[in-house]
């Protein structure tokens, strides 16, 4: 995530000072408690946002089988999506940029399951796409990233990383707020199509979210 915030001037007072708050969601028959450190920099690491709540809703209605799986969340930002996966007994690597790191390991230990996680705890890593996705490997059955598709310049980078990522066959979930003046659209009908098979599977008109399922072209 990037500090000059591209979204809608009725956010900028969320990030005028530095204050936290923490929120208990119900999703998917797990009570989770997310701490939301706004200002500290973070910008769009600090909320939660609905396209994270609906991917999370989606995977149970898809009924994804997460348990055992090796699972990464992309701009994790909070951690909702990868924190529940761990829940259901994922191996879960969540990653964002340095400066989100911190919130990101406070929520992960917040929502440790009082008999301990079913599967490896989960573990929160920094990751630049583009720069150091090769500290990654390329095994993951899943990769997941809720509203990470806003800012253009890092369009090219993000399918760097994507493409490594996905090498062996992971499956890509996206959940997108369909931003026009932010390229969403062109992301997901030019970008990713460009080396990526790429599916429409959920679409919420009201919120206008998309999720998109991808994997990487078996001639790549």
């Amino acid at each position: 995530m990037e500090e000059n915030y591209p979204f809608p001037a009725e956010y900028d007072s969320l990030f005028a000072e530095t204050f936290s708050q923490e929120t208990q969601y119900s999703l998917c028959g797990q009570e989770l408690k997310i701490r939301q450190l706004f200002g500290a920099n973070l910008g769009v690491a600090a909320p939660v946002w609905e396209s994270a709540l609906l991917l999370c809703r989606f995977l149970e209605q898809q009924h994804v089988e997460l348990r055992g799986k090796r699972v990464m969340e992309l701009g994790a930002g909070t951690g909702v999506v990868g924190i529940l996966a761990a829940r259901f007994g994922a191996a879960v690597t969540l990653t964002d940029l340095p400066h989100a790191v911190p919130q990101l390991q406070v929520n992960v230990s917040a929502n440790m399951p009082a008999g301990g996680w079913p599967s490896t705890p989960p573990r929160v890593l920094p990751l630049s796409w583009g720069e150091d996705h090769l500290n990654f490997t390329s095994d993951w059955d899943l990769v997941f990233g809720a509203d990470i598709i806003y800012l253009p310049d890092t369009f090219l980078l993000l399918m760097k990383t994507l493409s490594h990522l996905c090498k062996k066959g992971a499956v890509v979930y996206f959940s997108s707020k369909m931003r026009g003046e932010h390229g969403t659209l062109r992301f997901f009908e030019e970008c990713l199509p460009s080396r990526f098979n790429v599916a429409l599977v959920h679409r919420d008109e009201q919120q206008n979210i998309n999720i998109y399922k991808a994997s990487l072209k078996t001639d790549e």
